[in-house]
């Protein structure tokens, strides 16, 4: 098969891990800067160019797409499905999981367990929105943050009425969520392919700090879940339609909480922590269920 990689960087560690392993299993796996993509966009014969030529052959794609570049990138992968190439994760379902408020709507009207939750337009509304979450300390997330960039702890009121006024002041969007203290500043990445939860690790906040990204100085061991935090993994990744995610859980007292569903995970952490080859997966998975024009959307979602 040819399966294109959409990524700006060849270089990067899950890019080159998803190329070495689709090479090893007979696979011709080129990387295409969607950045760089063009497209004819026509009723009857749709293309995708680069560099003055087009794109052809390609039997399935695996995009990993930035969050600065959501916009473009799924224009691009919608624009493959219009062609009839299989993606792993479709452009609609990528969109869903980037939008953190309409992602955490979905994933409470199918019942999965999230931190409590509030989001308002005014500042006057700011006393009720810190009522609804159990008051501070809270979490308060910009909605367009990715890696805890724009998320903040404030551990008093008055703390959480400067950040709102803040974010506010700036029109940025964001949500303020319940912090769950029992979690200790941990949180458990489970990388979820088809069906399958296929590796997991708890991630661990560096010493005074309560997010747990590896980009901030996190650390990652193996752990091993209960079937509750299976489930709710793979129910997540479901509901936002990915059939492979990075589905972040919380331990709370009242069982697992998923704060975000990622649908480009970093491969890096979780093939070090879990010693699992992921990227062999992700290609098995392709082998399986690649098949032309097989997009539930075909780009029209």
């Amino acid at each position: 098969m040819k399966i294109g990689i959409l990524s700006t960087n060849k270089n990067l560690y899950s890019t080159r891990r998803l190329v070495e392993a689709g090479v090893e299993r007979g696979h011709e796996m080129p990387v295409i800067n969607h950045k760089r993509c063009y497209m004819n966009i026509t009723s009857h014969n749709p293309s995708i160019h680069i560099k003055g030529e087009a794109i052809t052959g390609i039997d399935a794609i695996i995009p990993r797409i930035g969050a600065s570049i959501s916009f473009y990138g799924t224009s691009v992968v919608r624009q493959f499905e219009m062609m009839g190439v299989y993606s792993v994760n479709e452009s609609v379902a990528i969109t869903r999981s980037r939008d953190k408020l309409r992602a955490v709507q979905l994933l409470s009207r199918r019942g999965i367990g999230l931190p409590v939750t509030g989001f308002a337009n005014s500042p006057d509304d700011t006393e009720d929105l810190l009522q609804f979450v159990g008051g501070a300390p809270v979490v308060i997330k910009l909605l367009e943050g990715t890696q805890g960039v724009g998320v903040v702890l404030a551990e008093t009121k008055s703390a959480a009425e400067s950040v709102i006024e803040a974010f506010s002041g700036l029109k940025a969007n964001f949500m303020v969520q319940e912090f769950i203290k029992e979690a200790g500043g941990s949180d458990i990445r489970c990388l979820v392919v088809g069906d399958k939860v296929v590796a997991a690790m708890k991630r661990q906040g560096r010493e005074g700090e309560f997010r747990s990204n590896l980009h901030r100085g996190g650390s990652a061991k193996l752990i091993k879940i209960t079937p509750e935090e299976r489930s709710t993994a793979v129910r997540s990744a479901k509901v936002m339609g990915l059939n492979v995610a990075g589905v972040d859980l919380l331990r709370s007292n009242h069982g697992p909480v998923v704060m975000e569903v990622n649908s480009s995970p970093g491969l890096e952490g979780i093939e070090n922590a879990t010693d699992r080859d992921v990227a062999s997966m992700i290609i098995e998975f392709i082998e399986k269920n690649a098949k032309q024009g097989k997009t539930r959307t075909r780009g029209t979602g």
